[in-house]
């Protein structure tokens, strides 16, 4: 099997495009799950300072309970959980109360699978290829949580950042040394511009989040990449944030969720960054 996605590239992206779908059915519970699971947290947190007792909390993590229709609450099989096939022959219902099922979890789990395509298409069979199909599926979850909620949880952010300087260890995609640096940088660089809006216009304008999340793909990258991952998440951000402020009519304090520009950003850093440096200053710095 492993000489066959080898020797044939498409039998290697046929493959990381139903792993992509099976991991998007992951994301599905970790996006929908993970920012439950730090509120609860927080409140038990809450209650200790304040020398009170927290109820006692319900078993619930990524494992336990089993997913169940959030209409009825009738448990779903296993044949019901199929990626993307599931959702298609239920035709976006419930099969128990037909109520209708969001078209958001087929597209987590197609944009899981177009992920591991696209990475698979640019880095083919390659000791790489594992790190950066990790790499891309965090920050796919990253995205969506950060949408529904504005939080980028640090049990995603931290090990991505440690995950990023284990691979450069070996020299994947960037050298240890330009990897410790590009987290540092990454960090320091969205600090400096928090600290500096909150200087100049007295409210706070992103989160810390943001900083780890920068400083994840600074590792991944590296100090010479990282740029490329700020122009195209910052261009980004302005074009399509300006745009959704005007449709939806809303003012200027709206809070806009940075993260999944900067995700956009890191994807295009990692897989295209180096060639964009080279062609930007006529070499790779070293």
């Amino acid at each position: 099997m492993l000489a066959l996605l080898q020797q044939s590239p498409a039998w290697l992206l046929a493959t990381v495009a139903v792993v992509g779908l099976c991991v998007g059915s992951f994301l599905n519970v970790v996006i929908h799950r993970l920012p439950r699971m730090m509120e609860a947290q927080w409140r038990a947190e809450c209650a200790s300072l304040e020398g009170r007792d927290a109820p006692e909390p319900e078993v619930f993590n990524l494992v336990t309970p089993r997913s169940r229709c959030p209409s009825c609450a009738t448990q779903i099989t296993a044949l019901q959980n199929v990626p993307l096939v599931s959702w298609i022959a239920l035709r976006g219902r419930c099969a128990a109360c037909r109520a209708p099922i969001s078209i958001r979890y087929p597209a987590v789990e197609l944009a899981a699978g177009a992920l591991a395509v696209l990475v698979g298409w640019r880095l083919g069979y390659s000791a790489a290829l594992p790190f950066a199909l990790a790499y891309a599926w965090a920050l796919l979850a990253l995205t969506f949580i950060d949408l529904d909620t504005q939080l980028l949880p640090d049990d995603i952010t931290l090990p991505l950042l440690w995950l990023g300087l284990i691979a450069n260890s070996f020299g994947l995609f960037s050298d240890l040394r330009s990897a410790v640096l590009g987290a540092a940088g990454g960090y320091l660089i969205l600090w400096l511009v928090y600290w500096a809006f909150r200087i100049l216009a007295r409210k706070e304008g992103m989160g810390y989040g943001d900083f780890k999340l920068l400083a994840a793909i600074g590792a991944w990258v590296g100090w010479q990449v990282l740029p490329v991952a700020i122009v195209v998440a910052a261009g980004l951000g302005a074009v399509i944030g300006s745009i959704s402020l005007w449709l939806s009519r809303k003012g200027s304090d709206t809070r806009i969720p940075f993260g999944p520009y900067l995700a956009l950003g890191g994807i295009v850093a990692l897989l295209w960054g180096h060639a964009a440096v080279v062609a930007w200053i006529g070499r790779f710095p070293g």
